[in-house]
């Protein structure tokens, strides 16, 4: 009798200890698959600061208020003889028109394609502001086509900070440190489903992230947070 009752003990807490084994190995497999994505965020956050602070870029800072979404993309690579290509990766936050919140990120791949004298590699990063519903409602869908479904055009820079643009979508991009260089017009934009996925730990399309807000990631929130105080900030100084 004796001798059932230890062995029972011990399997229960052989039992118990796989269990343990078990949930810590499913934690750590689910910290790994969000590390890329992490990564990404971490470098979208890098690219939002350093955009925020540049004085050339104050159309974006005074604008940034207004946007439906902003899509930041850290890394795109071009490169190419005659025919070239660029590809990165991106992160789309959206602001709730009522609230005036931010929600994110939704991820997105970056793809183009051009025909025309170019020769060797540039890397930019770029803050696209979305400006119009019409432009949101665009990347909430599973791919877009920047300048074919919605409209897009280059961010004034410097001088140009009181220009008036009219377009869905108004991007900046940055290489080696200079304004210019890259042109997205003619991307396309592909929503990330994998990486959404590892992110949130469950299948969520952007309308989940961005409009229901029925996934969250709380990596994501010190971003997030800067969305929420730079745009209103930015909104009370021109108000003011």
């Amino acid at each position: 009798m004796l001798r059932t009752q230890t062995t029972t003990r011990a399997a229960r807490r052989w039992i118990g200890l796989v269990a343990l084994v078990s949930s810590l190995a499913i934690a750590g497999g689910k910290a790994t698959a969000q590390l890329e994505q992490q990564e990404l965020v971490n470098r979208a956050e890098t690219t939002f600061s350093t955009f925020m602070r540049d004085p050339d870029a104050t159309w974006l800072q005074r604008h940034i208020g207004e946007a439906r979404a902003v899509l930041i993309a850290p890394q795109i690579v071009k490169a190419g003889w005659v025919l070239g290509g660029a590809g990165g990766r991106a992160v789309l936050f959206a602001r709730d028109e009522h609230s005036g919140r931010w929600t994110g990120p939704a991820f997105y791949d970056v793809a183009a394609a051009s025909i025309g004298f170019q020769a060797g590699i540039s890397v930019s990063e770029t803050v696209t502001l979305v400006m119009t519903q019409k432009g949101l409602n665009s990347l909430l869908a599973s791919s877009a086509k920047l300048g074919g479904d919605v409209s897009i055009a280059a961010g004034p820079v410097g001088a140009g900070a009181n220009a008036n643009v009219t377009a869905d979508l108004v991007a900046f991009s940055r290489s080696k440190g200079l304004y210019g260089g890259l042109n997205l017009e003619g991307s396309v934009l592909h929503v990330s489903d994998k990486y959404n996925r590892a992110y949130y730990g469950t299948a969520a399309l952007p309308p989940d992230i961005l409009v229901r807000a029925t996934v969250h990631n709380p990596q994501a929130d010190r971003l997030v947070a800067d969305l929420n105080r730079l745009a209103s900030r930015k909104k009370s100084d021109d108000q003011s």
